[in-house]
């Protein structure tokens, strides 16, 4: 990916995430300043790179998840907000 994909892989992965059942939203941001470029001008994406949002509702529960990563235990990790 490159800082010029970045917005089309963004959008992609919300589009991705929203197929699945009961999700009513889904929001997902890379993190542009991680990005390091190769020699060809792109990157790799990593974990650590992406903030993810969603919205699920589930017979009239409604919950809301964030995916981020944890720089302590060096993972991304979902937790409920």
């Amino acid at each position: 990916m490159s800082l010029k994909t970045a917005a089309s892989l963004e959008e992609a992965m919300e589009e991705c995430i929203s197929l699945q059942p009961y999700v009513k939203e889904a929001r997902v941001s890379i993190d542009r300043q991680m990005l390091k470029e190769n020699f060809f001008g792109y990157g790799e994406l990593e974990g650590r790179m992406i903030i993810a949002k969603v919205q699920i509702d589930y017979e009239g529960e409604v919950v809301i998840a964030r995916l981020e990563f944890d720089a302590e235990k060096k993972y991304p990790l979902m937790s409920l907000i």
